[in-house]
């Protein structure tokens, strides 16, 4: 039977209480100032990863999209990661938080070192923003419902822990602070107006299930190459490489 706008919503936010990865073990670690160095590092050049293939997600969305007005509410996400003449973008401050933890920029952007499995989450989330419906899409995206928290605590106690955190260096989540709500009100009644049988509820909830299985499998991934067992698989980053000169020397 297809629930109601307030029940379906509902529905998708036990999703999240479930299943998103503010409850990963890594997060843990990491929040509570218990990763060492390197382990900071991995983290921040495979998330890279992830942060450089959003853009190219909502491109490969908006080419399938015909209604002009979705384009242009949908075109903002794009400008909010790439940036504008105005606003330096979310992959620039990226960079600036590798540059803070030691890292070269330009070997993060060159994206050499991602966990093979990293590669793989992320290609696969592209691929499923590509061939999937524009529901199924859109509410792949609706994880962002639930990123406001983990940016705060994240804030919070990586400036409590960590000696290169700072407001430049963690301007990248205060800004998704101000920049998510509004993705994230849009794409939700979207799906909500859209969904509008219990088939199409279906395949929104499994959608957003499979983007937070997106997610966690990067963390299970730098776990278990960084932490235990910390076996790094062939390719990707060993520590002490990709470091910015004043660090290497």
């Amino acid at each position: 039977m297809t629930q109601s706008h307030a029940e379906f919503e509902a529905r998708l936010r036990r999703i999240g209480a479930e299943r998103y990865h503010d409850k990963h073990p890594f997060h843990d670690l990491l929040h509570g100032g218990k990763c060492t160095p390197d382990q900071v590092r991995a983290w921040v050049i495979n998330r890279y990863y992830y942060q450089h293939s959003i853009p190219m997600k909502d491109a490969a969305f908006m080419s399938r999209v015909e209604n002009s007005e979705l384009r242009r509410i949908w075109r903002s996400r794009i400008e909010d990661h790439d940036g504008t003449a105005e606003n330096e973008g979310g992959i620039r401050r990226w960079l600036r938080l590798a540059e803070a933890v030691g890292l070269d920029p330009d070997y993060v952007a060159s994206t050499r070192g991602v966990l093979p499995a990293t590669k793989f989450a992320v290609d696969a989330y592209v691929r499923y923003v590509r061939d999937k419906t524009l529901l199924q899409a859109v509410a792949a995206s609706l994880t962002e419902l639930f990123a406001p928290q983990i940016h705060k605590d994240r804030i919070a106690g990586l400036l409590k822990n960590y000696d290169f955190a700072d407001d430049s260096s963690l301007s990248y989540f205060r800004n998704r602070l101000k920049e998510a709500p509004k993705d994230v009100a849009f794409g939700l009644q979207w799906v909500l107006d859209h969904a509008d049988t219990q088939e199409k509820q279906d395949a929104a909830a499994n959608a957003l299930i499979f983007k937070t299985d997106v997610l966690w499998a990067q963390l299970d991934a730098l776990y278990s190459a960084y932490v235990d067992p910390a076996r790094i698989p062939p390719g990707a980053w060993v520590p002490g490489d990709g470091m910015a000169l004043a660090q290497a020397s």
